[in-house]
């Protein structure tokens, strides 16, 4: 391992397109200061390959990069910078295997319900990749996210639009009040190390052991909790109804690709519950066909193609959108609706998009509706409707005049809900879920039924100190109050409200404004202080964090993706993240259709600007902190000149904007005094890339317009792709004779 060396992730999606542009230019620009920039490829695609690596031929094989990232993440010397990735649901796990299986790779199938040890135990592997199987291993620290002063300041001067709610909205959302995660939730704190047992003992005695040798730490806190199957689903019955009374559009708002084990499931309760006359003629004809809701209604008409009777049921389905609640559509234009594929409506992004649209989602003609959003889990489902009723009440928020809500997040060490996912299960039989310590003593309890969805997190307590000394030095260090978003009334929150005291007293706090509000109020709180144009920092939980780092951003500067996210690792690294990942998918569809990539790197250029401050501050090497301090100049310049990509063809895209990033970096570079040899390497560039602009901007410009093919999906043709991202012979020249 080199301490001059940013470890930068390939990943997926419009991401991984972005990067075969943007890369070697960075790579270029770094040589100036003796800098390694070598990739980490984390896509899908080889992680999968990755976990298969001993069935595959010699040739095929991949190293395991996250394995070796996770490892150098826990290091002093550790300095990644991470692309949003795909986070997979099974339908995107599937079609992943599918086409690596149609390359020539030797893998196997994924069982949804796998009946052989050969089946288990591919089915095991492919656990480890499915959903957020990435954040977990390289978030060994917590999260400072905020939005840098450049992107505030170009969202005042010029402010997206953010809708007014009419006076007659029926747009609320829709959450449980008993029976969910928040209600039954159940916590313990160790007072020594331990190892834990979870085990499922069923009305008739027979034991089913569902976790051994879960290992705890002094000062863990451990929760158990499960969502009740039959309050989940009278409850949708009840949000079916209430829809259609109110003739509303329905739209349900989970994280099946976070939270990848609970939430698919609770998505195909929702799916079951809309088309429940249907699954109760043929529920049985399509599970043995292998065709489960929790995959979404697309999955399901796809593979009826291939059942006897199919299209007749096919019909049934397509009969039943018409008789329950009017549905919200993710594509109109193509019929997709809100339940057609888990992935395509992610709360954290699709609850935001429904309120700067003044409580408005598409229905199946394409027009705006008011909405009933439905959160099964109460957890946080406040957050969103007081968000709601404060827009109601005091109109939408201005983002020329509004102030900033950055965030500090407790998610090291996969705390939380998100480090669930190995211990969550679907419950086979009535009985209960007992958690035992070493000695055998029971510590948490839940009595349950088949069906219901248990689950247990973990929150070590090193992270929840470091979360706590990070929350106080961003309020020294801005003058801002601090909140930290605990709730007394959640079992959880309140193991962490005791911690969080506690902690608090290790530290300065004269001066300063740190309280603690469960989060409706936090929200409210927040809300009212943005609108005086102030700033307040959130303190979260993982999820929440999740969910505030993309509430906040949308409302106040349009997107998630320009935000400045890094995550000061435990031991002393740094890991610098680029933004939101959400929309890759629309992006890289219309780069495949039209040769136009929509994609914004911004959030890149602020995570390399962070990384190369970070070398320079731990190695001593001043060059780094040359190009650091550029490259937030040039940013600045790239946000003033509006060069972001383009909303339609003709206009420059994601390479454009690189180009021109590359650009005013050179100028800056070559323009500035604390380095003498690194202005004189970078002249001859500036100059280079200044008179030959309207060159490179016509070459880039030229290709737009038709089909492009880089030879697939998940695992894209590396030659194909480098040939489209990068199209301008000048531009590609002029980087190459840098250092020549």
């Amino acid at each position: 391992m080199n301490e001059s060396t940013i470890y930068y992730t390939f990943t997926d999606e419009a991401p991984a397109l972005a990067t075969a542009s943007f890369l070697p230019i960075v790579q270029a620009y770094a040589t100036a200061a003796n800098v390694n920039i070598e990739t980490r490829d984390i896509s899908l695609a080889t992680r999968i390959l990755a976990v298969f690596s001993d069935r595959l031929d010699a040739g095929q094989r991949v190293v395991d990069a996250l394995a070796q990232l996770g490892e150098l993440a826990k290091t002093p010397e550790a300095n990644i910078i991470k692309l949003p990735n795909i986070s997979a649901s099974i339908p995107q796990l599937k079609d992943a295997i599918a086409e690596l299986q149609a390359l020539g790779f030797t893998l196997p199938d994924y069982a949804d319900e796998p009946t052989t040890d050969e089946e288990r135990e591919a089915r095991s592997r492919y656990d480890k990749v499915k959903g957020s199987a990435v954040n977990p291993v390289l978030r060994e620290g917590n999260s400072d996210r905020r939005a840098p002063l450049s992107v505030k300041a170009y969202a005042r001067k010029h402010p997206h639009v953010n809708k007014a709610f009419a006076a007659d909205s029926k747009t609320r959302v829709a959450t449980m009040t008993k029976d969910d995660f928040f209600s039954n939730e159940k916590s313990v704190v160790f007072a020594a190390a331990d190892v834990l047992n979870i085990r499922h003992i069923a009305a008739d005695g027979s034991v089913t052991e569902l976790k051994k040798g879960l290992k705890v730490l002094e000062g863990e806190i451990v929760d158990a909790t499960f969502m009740n199957a039959a309050a989940l689903d009278e409850f949708l019955v009840e949000t079916l109804a209430q829809a259609k009374a109110d003739n509303v559009l329905y739209s349900v708002h989970l994280k099946a690709t976070m939270m990848k084990v609970s939430d698919p499931i609770l998505f195909g309760h929702v799916v079951k519950a809309f088309f429940a006359n249907v699954f109760a003629k043929h529920g049985d004809a399509l599970a043995a066909a292998g065709l489960s809701a929790n995959d979404g209604l697309a999955s399901i008409l796809a593979g009826l193609v291939n059942v006897a009777g199919g299209n007749a049921l096919a019909a049934e389905f397509t009969a039943a959108l018409g008789q329950g609640p009017r549905l919200s559509y993710t594509n109109s234009d193509k019929g997709i609706t809100n339940l057609h594929v888990p992935s395509d409506v992610i709360v954290d992004a699709s609850m935001p998009a429904l309120i700067r649209n003044g409580g408005k989602l598409w229905g199946v003609d394409g027009a705006e509706d008011y909405t009933l959003a439905v959160i099964p889990d109460s957890s946080y489902a406040g957050v969103y409707q007081a968000t709601i009723d404060d827009v109601v009440e005091n109109g939408p928020l201005n983002p020329a005049t509004i102030g900033s809500v950055p965030n500090v997040g407790l998610m090291a060490q996969a705390a939380e809900e998100y480090g669930s996912h190995d211990k969550t299960f679907e419950i086979q039989a009535d009985g209960r879920v007992e958690v035992a310590n070493s000695n055998g003593d029971v510590v948490l309890e839940h009595k349950v039924a088949k069906g219901d969805i248990w689950r247990a997190t973990q929150t070590k307590d090193v992270p929840v100190r470091d979360w706590v000394k990070l929350a106080v030095s961003r309020a020294r260090a801005t003058n801002v109050p601090a909140i930290f978003w605990l709730d007394a009334a959640r079992a959880h929150d309140a193991e962490l409200i005791t911690k969080v005291k506690r902690y608090l007293g290790d530290h300065d706090t004269s001066g300063l404004t740190i309280e603690i509000m469960a989060p409706a109020d936090a929200t409210r709180y927040s809300l009212e202080r943005i609108r005086r144009g102030l700033d307040t920092i959130s303190v979260s939980g993982n999820v929440l964090r999740d969910y505030l780092t993309d509430l906040f951003p949308i409302l106040e500067v349009g997107t998630s993706a320009k935000m400045l996210s890094i995550v000061p690792l435990l031991n002393g690294g740094g890991l610098f993240e680029t933004g939101a990942g959400g929309s890759a998918p629309k992006h890289v569809q219309q780069f495949l259709e039209e040769n136009y990539l929509r994609w914004d790197s911004l959030g890149e250029f602020f995570a390399l600007a962070a990384s190369l401050e970070h070398l320079a501050s731990t190695t001593g090497n001043s060059k780094a902190k040359v190009l650091a301090d550029t490259l937030d100049r040039a940013t600045g310049t790239f946000l003033e000149e509006d060069r972001s990509p383009g909303r339609k063809i003709g206009t420059i895209d994601n390479r454009g904007s690189h180009f021109y990033l590359a650009l005013y970096w050179a100028k800056e570079l070559a323009g500035q005094t604390e380095d003498a040899e690194i202005a004189a390497s970078f002249t001859e560039l500036a100059n280079t890339l200044g008179a030959a602009e309207a060159k490179i901007v016509e070459e880039l410009i030229a290709v737009q317009g038709k089909p492009v093919d880089i030879g697939g999906y998940y695992l894209a043709n590396a030659a194909k792709v480098e040939a489209a991202m990068r199209p301008s012979a000048t531009l590609n020249a002029a980087i190459a004779s840098l250092g020549k």
